[in-house]
C-alpha cells in the first residue's frame, strides 16, 4: 500500500502505483468525493457522456421504451 504524505501547503504527491494505474499524466484533473470519513479519488472523465455511456443498457425488458414512448401520444 503506498503512502501520501499532506505537505505545508495542503499538498499531496500521488504515488507512483495509483498514477500508473489510472494512466495519469501532468494536468490530468482528479475529482475527489467524501462520503462521510472516507475519500475516494477518481481520474475526472474527460467526457462525462463518454463515461456514462451504456450504464443502462439491459435494464429495460425489450421493446418496454417503445411502448412507453407510444403512450405519450
Amino acid at each position: 500500500m503506498a503512502e501520501a504524505k499532506l505537505s505545508a501547503k495542503n499538498q499531496i504527491v500521488i504515488p507512483c502505483e495509483a498514477r500508473e494505474a489510472l494512466q495519469l499524466k501532468p494536468g490530468d484533473k482528479l475529482l475527489v468525493v467524501v462520503r462521510g470519513n472516507r475519500v475516494i479519488v477518481l481520474q475526472k472523465p474527460r467526457s462525462f457522456a463518454r463515461a456514462i455511456r451504456g450504464l443502462a443498457k439491459g435494464v429495460y425488458p425489450k421493446d418496454y421504451l417503445t411502448k412507453e414512448r407510444e403512450s405519450w401520444d
